[in-house]
C-alpha cells in the first residue's frame, strides 16, 4: 500500500488553519483568509502554492474556478489526529455526574447521556447498552395494579432493569405477590437466568408444587413470561431534527432517507458497531459514513465504547455533520463517557 507523503509543518499549518476557517463559516476558503489567519508571515502567493500541492495530494477542493479551497473527508481525517481532549469546565463536569447519578438504572443513564450529548453538541446524541451474554439476576419485584393487571420487574446484576405488565384471570393480591417475590429472590438471586428459569421449570413440574399455593401462582406469572427477557441491545438516539438544515449536500429525497435509517435501531446499533472498535475509553472518530448508507457521506461519528461491571458494555456516540466542532464533540463524548463509566452500577 502507497503511503500519503508525510506533510510539511508549514503544510500542516496551513491545512489545519483552512479546516477550521471552513467548520466556522462553511464556505470556501481563500489564501488571503489563510494569510490572515496564522502566523507564519507568508504572503497569499505562497499560501497558494502551498493550497495547490494540498490539492494535488487530495487534502482540498476547489468547487469553481475562482473559489477557495474546501477541505475533503482525508483533510479532516488530518485534522481530528492533531486534536487533543479539551477538558470542560469543573462545573459542567459534576453536572454530567449529578445528572447520571439521578438516574437509577444503566438503560436510564444510557437514555439521559444521548440527551446530554445533544444539548452539549447541537448533534445527534446516540448511546446503547450492550447486555452480558449470560446475565445474573439480582432481583425481582411484582407490584398489583389497577384492574387486575401485575407489573413484573426483573433487575439483573449488570444493573439492567426489565419491565412486564401482565394480565391474569385469576387476581392475585399483593400480599400473594411479595410472597412470590421473596421465593424468587431467597431462590435464585445470584443465579444466570437460563439456569434459574430450567431449575423454576423442574420445580414447577413435581407433584409437590400441585400443593403449594406460593408455586401454582408462580407457575401463572411464569406462564406469563416472568423472567423469560431478551438479551436485546437498547439503543437510545435524541436530536435527528439538528441534521435539517445543515450543508449535507442532500436533496429532500436523501434527507428523507437518511432520517428513516435513523429511525431503524438495527442499522443505528451495527454503525456503532462497525465503526467503534478501539478499546473501552478510546475515543474514536469516523469521517464520512458513506459505507454504512450512501446519504450518510457528508456525516462523521465520535464515539466510544465503555465496559461496565457485570459484563454489560455500553457504547455513546454523537452523530453530526463532516463540518463540526471536532474539538468540542471530542471533549463531550470523552467526558460523558466518564462519567458514565465512574458511577456504581
Amino acid at each position: 500500500m502507497v503511503r500519503d507523503p508525510v506533510l510539511t509543518p508549514r503544510s500542516a499549518e496551513i491545512l489545519h488553519s483552512i479546516v477550521e476557517t471552513y467548520i466556522q463559516t462553511g464556505q470556501p476558503v481563500a489564501s488571503r483568509t489563510v494569510s490572515k489567519r496564522t502566523k507564519m508571515g507568508l504572503s497569499p502567493a505562497s499560501i497558494r502554492n502551498v493550497m495547490a500541492d494540498l490539492s494535488e495530494e487530495g487534502y482540498l477542493e476547489q468547487p469553481h474556478t475562482s473559489a477557495g479551497r474546501i477541505p475533503t473527508q482525508k483533510a479532516f481525517r488530518f485534522y481530528v489526529q492533531s486534536l487533543a481532549v479539551r477538558r470542560l469546565k469543573a462545573s459542567e463536569i459534576e453536572r454530567l455526574r449529578a445528572e447520571l447519578q439521578a438516574v437509577d438504572s444503566i438503560e436510564g443513564r444510557a437514555e439521559r447521556s444521548s440527551h446530554m450529548l445533544t444539548e452539549l453538541t447541537g448533534n445527534v446524541g446516540i448511546a446503547a447498552t450492550i447486555p452480558a451474554a449470560s446475565q445474573t439476576l439480582h432481583q425481582v419485584e411484582l407490584l398489583a395494579l389497577a384492574d387486575g393487571r401485575i407489573l413484573m420487574i426483573v433487575v439483573t446484576r449488570d444493573g439492567v432493569v426489565r419491565e412486564k405488565i401482565v394480565s391474569l384471570e385469576e387476581r392475585l393480591g399483593q400480599q400473594e405477590l411479595d410472597s412470590i417475590r421473596n421465593y424468587l429472590n431467597w431462590n435464585f438471586s445470584g443465579w444466570v437466568l437460563e439456569e434459574a428459569r430450567r431449575e423454576l421449570a423442574r420445580r414447577l413440574e413435581q407433584e409437590s408444587a400441585l400443593y403449594d399455593a406460593i408455586l401454582r401462582r408462580l407457575a401463572l406469572l411464569r406462564s406469563k413470561g416472568l423472567l423469560d427477557f431478551e438479551l436485546a441491545p437498547s439503543i437510545y438516539l435524541e436530536g435527528t431534527a439538528n441534521l435539517i438544515g445543515r450543508d449535507l449536500d442532500l436533496t429532500r429525497e436523501k434527507m428523507r432517507e437518511l432520517l428513516r435509517a435513523l429511525e431503524e435501531k438495527k442499522r443505528v446499533l451495527e454503525i456503532l458497531d462497525r465503526f467503534l472498535e478501539k478499546p473501552s475509553g478510546q475515543v474514536e472518530v469516523q469521517v464520512g459514513l458513506e459505507a454504512a448508507h450512501p446519504s450518510m457521506k457528508a456525516l462523521s461519528l465520535i464515539g466510544l465504547k465503555v465496559m461496565l461491571p457485570g459484563g454489560l458494555s455500553a457504547k455513546i456516540a454523537v452523530l453530526g455533520p463532516m463540518r463540526m466542532n471536532y474539538e468540542r464533540v471530542i471533549s463531550a463524548v470523552s467526558h460523558v463517557g466518564d462519567a458514565f463509566r465512574s458511577l456504581p452500577v
